[in-house]
């Protein structure tokens, strides 16, 4: 399991799956997802983003965005839609 994220801007920081997952509820609640569909959706798109981290000491936090991203836009696009909502307020993108 990858020990250490890159971040955008290069510096490093533990990898915590938590932070996925957080990322993920917050998209949904933004989206305004159901409870039951929120938590289906934290389980299914943050095994992506960990089974990529699993292979590797580290990972950078743009390819954990993508390869949840892509899982979104095919399992439920509005919740993805809001995530990319987020990052254009905050300047991420």
């Amino acid at each position: 399991m990858a020990e250490v994220v890159i971040k955008k801007e290069g510096s490093e920081q533990p990898f915590d799956p938590e932070k996925i997952r957080d990322s993920i509820r917050k998209a949904c609640d933004q989206a305004e997802v159901s409870e039951a569909r929120k938590e289906e959706l934290v389980e299914q798109v943050s095994t992506v983003a960990l089974e990529a981290a699993s292979e590797r000491s580290k990972i950078s936090t743009t390819e954990i965005r993508g390869k949840l991203l892509t899982k979104l836009e095919r399992m439920q696009p509005s919740v993805a839609k809001a995530w990319r909502e987020y990052d254009q307020q905050r300047g991420r993108i």
